[in-house]
């Protein structure tokens, strides 16, 4: 990180005051407004359509939600903020998500900015969660992740059949988990790991089989994200396409 970066960051990472302090009217609208927000975060506001996102997921005060593979936890500040005081979120990454984000979210999360987020590092695969304790799981550009496998890496991020099995035990009934990711071309399932690690995209086609045969059901899908006009040939980091992906979001229930 430059060193500009790093003093924008830490002017915008100023102390937070009481969470729910100021949020009159929409909450979600009130997070997003917040003056405490970083820059940085800010300039994101225009291609992540956060408040769209957001109230697809349904989050409202209380609940305790989950960022899964958060990075340095631009979605997590948006959810502690609307969860406030009586809620808490879950700031998941894992080894190598933690390392990529270590310094971002070390100085999102100084100082007792954000006091109902806690930040988990663990294996997708082993991560521990309290039975029925979520109400809310988001992943943002990052469910391709468990389809990625890291050069010489032996396996990928996780195995998706045993994360859903995990968030599936977590969530209460009727909790919901939104997902929004790059959509890729049509996949045969034996492509997938291919395709995720080289294009960082997925066929949502594939995604929608996954939750289903986890036990969850199909609920909603929004087209606020899509693109149609993205070259899904590409990788998503090909300044080309960069932040103008065609992306899906996808929104499954508990049954």
């Amino acid at each position: 990180m430059s060193p500009l970066r790093a003093v924008i960051l830490a002017l915008g990472f100023c102390a937070m005051p009481a969470l729910g302090a100021g949020a009159a009217g929409d909450p979600i609208d009130a997070a997003i407004a917040a003056s405490e927000r970083p820059p940085p975060d800010r300039v994101e506001d225009g291609w992540r359509k956060p408040a769209d996102v957001l109230r697809f997921l349904e989050v409202a005060p209380g609940q305790h939600v989950l960022d899964f593979f958060a990075g340095p936890g631009y979605y997590s500040e948006l959810l502690s903020r609307i969860v406030g005081p009586d809620g808490s979120v879950i700031v998941y990454n894992d080894a190598l998500y933690t390392q990529a984000a270590h310094h971002d979210l070390m100085v999102r999360m100084g100082r007792g900015r954000l006091p109902n987020a806690k930040a988990v590092n663990e294996p997708a695969n082993y991560l521990r969660l309290k039975p029925q304790s979520l109400d809310r799981v988001l992943f943002v550009l990052v469910y391709h992740d468990l389809y990625w496998r890291p050069r010489e890496a032996p396996e990928t991020l996780g195995d998706a059949s045993r994360v859903l099995g995990r968030l599936r035990d977590a969530l209460k009934p009727n909790g919901l988990i939104v997902v929004v990711d790059h959509a890729a071309e049509p996949t045969a399932r034996a492509d997938a790991v291919g395709i995720g690690s080289r294009l960082h995209r997925i066929d949502p086609k594939i995604v929608r089989e996954d939750f289903e045969q986890a036990g969850f059901e199909f609920v909603d899908e929004s087209t606020v994200l899509r693109h149609e006009d993205d070259d899904r040939t590409k990788s998503v980091f090909n300044p080309a396409v960069r932040h103008r992906t065609d992306q899906f979001i996808y929104k499954f229930r508990k049954k």
